[in-house]
């Protein structure tokens, strides 16, 4: 990555919260009183509650599809003048010059197809995390947003707490001094993965649009109880495990803080058995940065696995932690991030960063960093949220762009999705990177999984 375009990704990411894009706010079709139409695709799990809260922002949802018809029908009783639909392309092609924005909450093979389609029509995306499920599609929806002016926001809620907003000025500010080492663990996976494929295929169940489900992936059989609903998380044709599912949020700070960029080299350093379709169950991945914009040379671990598994899952080593399980009265966080620098180090807790603490060098002990003096003069310089939401709503309508657009939420994505090719690709491969050009200068293999092979009629692009 070059200075000046690490510069101006900086500078992007730093400063969108309070500039605007300078392009006129929605509405295709729409005169300026009238609300902002909008199609949810995915309607079920977590694309419940975002179909809702884009009502709650002032949408009028006109359109309701999800590969369920059980899931369509239950979610049509709330908004009962939406059409139904199980397949968003058919979707997207009857009503696109009727909607102006879409909210995309599908399993993640889906997030960039679907949302692809409906921003080559110039449609406003807010898409679930991980915004993609490949490094190609999150380059090209970060580009297609850019080109298309579109209003975008990745689904990565914490990005809305003040907490993470003030812990990036608390480490830009310098309180913890030059950043030399990044920790971030989870407890994640809760659903099946480390395990190989079952023979046999089971019914389809009526009412389930099996094909859509697969969507761009290869053809299976479907399996009672093993894809749908919610286990789909574990396999590499559909999720992106542990990794792909919580970094969007667990990195999403230290990634802004840290003004990490591309990575030069990742690596599965260490790793539960793997199995030819699913992640493991427990893996720790390194991931180094190089120098950017004054700031020394950076090493990031990730560490996942369940610790209710019948294992011991992989975890930061006992001088990296020892102070948090003191803070914690003798037990470590499910999830968290350690930020290492030269003056002291950062705590964040759980999964969105809401609470953090600091130490500095020579401090026996954590304290909450609203109480630790070293935080008290440090200025807001990142306007706080009006709610995660209310920020995609207002970027449609005013221009000012959203914290998680998908100018830094592409590229954050693209950087966790490289942690998955390191988990695919097995222990003891490092990775050499080129971030621009989106290929290994030398593994092969790590190159081909920067895209996917596409099923016929699935291809985005046609």
């Amino acid at each position: 990555m070059s200075i000046d375009t690490r510069r101006h990704f900086l500078k992007k990411s730093t400063l969108l919260a309070g500039s605007t894009f300078g392009f006129p706010a929605i509405v295709s079709g729409q005169n300026l009183n009238s609300k902002i139409q909008v199609a949810c695709i995915g309607v079920g799990g977590k694309g419940d509650s975002d179909t809702k809260n884009a009502a709650k922002c002032g949408g009028h949802i006109a359109a309701l599809c999800d590969i369920d018809r059980n899931t369509v029908d239950r979610m049509a009783k709330t908004f009962p003048k939406a059409s139904k639909h199980s397949d968003f392309r058919e979707m997207l092609s009857s009503i696109g010059d009727k909607i102006d924005a879409v909210t995309v909450s599908t399993p993640d093979h889906l997030h960039g197809v679907a949302s692809i389609m409906a921003m080559q029509m110039g449609k406003h995306i807010y898409c679930q995390k991980p915004l993609t499920q490949t490094v190609w599609e999150s380059r090209f929806m970060r580009n297609l947003a850019r080109e298309k002016k579109l209003a975008t926001q990745m689904g990565n809620q914490g990005s809305a707490a003040n907490g993470l907003r003030r812990s990036v000025e608390i480490i830009q500010s310098g309180v913890i001094g030059n950043p030399k080492e990044l920790h971030v663990w989870t407890n994640r996976p809760v659903w099946p993965q480390g395990l190989e494929r079952p023979a046999g295929s089971d019914p389809i169940p009526e009412g389930l649009n099996w094909d859509c489900f697969i969507g761009p992936a290869q053809m299976r059989p479907y399996k009672k109880d093993l894809y749908h609903t919610f286990k789909w998380r574990g396999w590499s044709d559909f999720g992106t495990g542990a990794l792909g599912d919580m970094a969007c949020h667990t990195v999403n700070m230290p990634f802004r803080a840290l003004k990490l960029g591309y990575p030069t080299r990742i690596e599965c350093e260490m790793a539960s058995r793997i199995y030819d379709e699913t992640y493991p169950l427990t893996t720790r991945v390194r991931f180094e940065f190089p120098e950017r914009e004054g700031l020394p040379p950076l090493k990031f671990w990730w560490y996942d696995g369940n610790p209710s598994q019948s294992f011991d899952p992989i975890r930061p080593k006992a001088s990296v932690v020892a102070d948090v399980i003191k803070l914690r009265g003798g037990k470590l966080p499910g999830s968290g991030a350690v930020i290492i620098g030269d003056k002291g180090t950062l705590f964040s807790e759980d999964d969105y960063g809401r609470e953090f603490y600091v130490k500095l060098n020579g401090e026996k002990e954590y304290t909450h960093a609203d109480k630790h003096p070293a935080c008290q003069g440090v200025p807001q310089t990142i306007p706080r949220s009006p709610g995660h939401e209310q920020e995609w709503f207002d970027m449609m309508e005013s221009g000012k762009p959203a914290y998680s657009n998908f100018e830094i939420a592409a590229y954050l994505n693209e950087v966790i999705l490289l942690g998955c090719i390191a988990q695919r690709v097995g222990e003891g491969h490092p990775i050499d990177w080129d971030g621009p050009n989106m290929k290994s200068t030398n593994s092969a293999l790590a190159t081909s999984l920067v895209k996917r092979n596409y099923r016929d009629g699935w291809d985005p692009k046609v």
